[in-house]
């Protein structure tokens, strides 16, 4: 087997907004694998996530140099567990390899086009008038669940905005999800919990920052919207962290982000986590290329759920990886006929 690796910056049509900041651009690492005589070249994404990634750290390259050159040298794989990303793109490369056809790593009826995956319209923080426009234009394109991530305005505003969709559909006709990325303080978030309440909400992702154990099992056990975990789940590397969370904090759902989690493997674990503490759960997308969202798809749609799939990043990018991904009538699809175009990547 040999290896190598090469490194694209992803550039996005507009800012991306979230309660740490804008993105204009983004890092993706892809991981190569091939074998002697077969002229099939499988690929993975790293997707490291400036800000967020627990592996965002000095000597992120170097690992990838010591990864490709212990597969070239046939020697023993360092050990990943301190980099999830690189983990997951490993694993991605190997099972694409193993099943040696473009973009095929858990084979089933979504990868030949016969089902597809219901997920979330995201609506990207921004001025009141453009999240209004956001949201209408999920609203025409099929979505049933609308996702909203707030945190940067005036939260009156966003009340408004949530005001504007429940005037005009009920829950049973449309789900909406708003996702704070810990932009309440402790001692605010649950008077403003009760707000949001009135407005019949799926759940509210990460209301306040992670680490704060306390406050946030305080918060899960009083909230009259049930609490998902996003960014408390980020660098529990260990498995006996990952059940003390569950067991301090007790949340009603969790959001797995295998970029961030590790090879799916890790996600397996939490989700048996999650079933073991009676938490829901869904999978998300964490701004990685087509290659990444297309593993991360296929993934969850081996995993089952009943839950809405965050899998609606693959539209953000001027330069993103050409592929059989679609979002139609609120559903990602996979076309088999149509072909992937790798050749904006080095």
């Amino acid at each position: 087997m040999k290896a190598r690796w090469a490194k694209h910056t992803l550039k996005f049509r507009k800012a991306a907004q979230t309660s740490r900041g804008a993105y204009l651009e983004k890092p993706a690492y892809y991981l190569y694998l091939s074998e002697a005589n077969n002229d099939f070249v499988a690929i993975g994404e790293c997707g490291l996530l400036p800000g967020l990634s627990y592996d965002d750290k000095p000597g992120y390259e170097q690992q990838l140099d010591r990864l490709v050159n212990a597969i070239n040298d046939k020697e023993s794989l360092p050990p990943l567990h301190e980099w999830p990303s690189i983990a997951l793109g490993l694993e991605m490369a190997l099972l694409n390899l193993k099943h040696g056809e473009d973009g095929i790593i858990f084979p089933s009826a979504f990868t030949k086009g016969e089902d597809a995956i219901p997920i979330n319209g995201l609506v990207w923080m921004d001025s009141a008038q453009n999240m209004q426009q956001q949201i209408e234009e999920k609203l025409r394109e099929g979505f049933s669940c609308i996702k909203l991530k707030i945190g940067a305005i005036e939260f009156e505003r966003e009340l408004a905005l949530l005001a504007s969709i429940r005037e005009r559909f009920g829950p049973g006709e449309i789900e909406i999800r708003v996702d704070a990325n810990g932009a309440f303080k402790p001692g605010e978030a649950k008077e403003k919990l009760q707000k949001l309440a009135a407005f019949e909400l799926h759940s509210i992702e990460q209301p306040i920052m992670a680490g704060q154990w306390e406050d946030m099992a305080a918060l899960c056990a009083e909230s009259p919207v049930p609490i998902a975990l996003d960014e408390e789940l980020i660098g529990l590397i260990d498995a006996e962290e990952r059940e003390a969370a569950m067991e301090h904090i007790k949340p009603q759902a969790i959001v797995l982000k295998p970029s961030l989690l590790g090879a799916f493997s890790v996600s397996d674990e939490w989700i048996q986590l999650a079933e073991d503490y009676g938490a829901r759960w869904w999978i998300t997308s964490a701004l990685e290329s087509n290659v990444g969202l297309n593993a991360i798809a296929q993934y969850a749609y081996a995993c089952g759920g009943s839950e809405q799939q965050g899998l609606g990043t693959g539209r953000l990018y001027t330069n993103n990886v050409e592929g059989p991904l679609e979002i139609r009538d609120g559903h990602l699809h996979h076309l088999p006929k149509r072909n992937w175009d790798y050749s904006v990547l080095p």
